[in-house]
């Protein structure tokens, strides 16, 4: 957090009303918090976070005594014990404050399971919207976004990540990646290779912080442009949607050939690579590869 603001409440803080709320916090400059999660944090009976020093932080920043209340952790390593703590203080009618370490909670944050587990116990879900480093890379980026997909973090195992890649090439809308500054060179150069170095593309890293960045340009030059960089600080990638496409039929038909000359190949997984691979609709991958299977 960088900067400050007074204190909030002359008149003390007002109690939420008895649920689980989610509050964004924010990805960098302070002053980027709304009003209202401010009041949430100052009147919540309980509060949670996924890093506990970073919220007693903010609070600080801005004036908020935490006065006695609980401050629970709750991450990835710790869920199993956190829930049943905080779905005690819902059963008792109380409010909890739940903050991811920065940005919107659920969004690539371990607090999927506790709003499922809260809603599943009955007890109301209510949301503090507020900063987000997946709208703010869009919002800067120079892409489209009438259409766009958060892929979250990429898999680490080259196979998985080869077959995540591959996935995402031919999805009709701009993509939002996050990666570790130590991984981003590769993951450019992993793209090239399989959404093609012609796609537009944007590198934002510390996004609303002092040393903010955004570099834009085909996935080819980013790719040039960070190779062997030694990155510091958040990273968002975005990438725009791929082109329209020629499919040519024969390429098509050779390729249904050689998926299904494979020993144990079945017609329905060849119909999804084949569909994926052309960017083409899987109703019509199927009945080619059924129609070739069957004349043999």
């Amino acid at each position: 957090m960088t900067d400050a603001d007074p204190p909030i409440h002359a008149a003390g803080p007002r109690r939420p009303e008895p649920g689980l709320h989610l509050v964004a916090t924010p990805i960098g400059a302070a002053r980027d918090i709304t009003l209202r999660a401010l009041d949430i944090l100052a009147g919540a009976d309980v509060l949670a976070a996924e890093d506990t020093r970073t919220l007693r932080h903010l609070m600080e920043i801005h004036g908020i005594p935490l006065g006695g209340r609980p401050l629970v952790p709750y991450h990835d390593h710790n869920g199993e014990i956190a829930r049943p703590r905080l779905l005690a203080a819902l059963a008792e009618g109380k409010s909890v404050a739940y903050a991811s370490e920065a940005g919107t909670p659920l969004v690539a944050d371990p607090g999927m399971k506790l709003a499922r587990a809260v809603m599943d116990a009955g007890h109301r879900v209510l949301a503090a919207p507020g900063a987000s480093a997946v709208l703010a890379a869009l919002s800067v980026a120079g892409l489209p976004t009438d259409r766009f997909l958060f892929a979250g973090f990429p898999p680490a195992a080259g196979g998985a990540r080869a077959s995540w890649l591959k996935e995402l090439a031919v999805i009709p809308a701009t993509l939002v990646i996050y990666d570790s500054p130590k991984r981003v060179s590769r993951l450019l150069g992993e793209m090239v290779e399989c959404l093609g170095g012609e796609r537009e593309a944007a590198v934002c890293r510390e996004l609303t912080k002092r040393f903010e960045e955004v570099t834009r340009g085909t996935l080819a030059e980013l790719a040039g442009r960070f190779a062997g960089q030694d990155l510091r600080g958040e990273i968002v990638v975005v990438v725009d949607r791929p082109g329209e496409t020629v499919v040519d039929a024969a390429d098509v038909e050779q390729a249904v050939r050689a998926a299904l000359a494979v020993p144990g190949a079945r017609v329905k997984d060849v119909a999804v690579e084949i569909a994926t691979r052309f960017g083409m609709p899987r109703r019509d991958a199927y009945q080619l590869a059924l129609q070739l299977a069957e004349r043999g």
